[in-house]
């Protein structure tokens, strides 16, 4: 999840904040798919925390414990 936010923040410092000319690379296309990479990797990296449930999951499933003194 950390990357992937990583890759959208720089993407977007590249797609918006840089102005800069280079020869053979353009700069705002690759802020763009970083961008793009960055959110459609946040969006899977929800998708799967949901799913796998994270911690805590033994209280979710409804587990019970129960102890008695003898």
């Amino acid at each position: 999840m950390s990357a992937s936010l990583l890759l959208g923040a720089v993407g977007a410092i590249l797609l918006w904040a840089v102005d800069v000319t280079a020869s053979g690379i353009n700069v705002h296309m690759i802020g763009a798919i970083l961008l793009v990479v960055g959110i459609i990797g946040f969006v899977l990296s929800l998708f799967f925390w949901s799913t796998w449930g994270g911690f805590g999951r033994a209280d979710a499933r409804g587990t019970t414990v129960v102890r008695e003194r003898v």
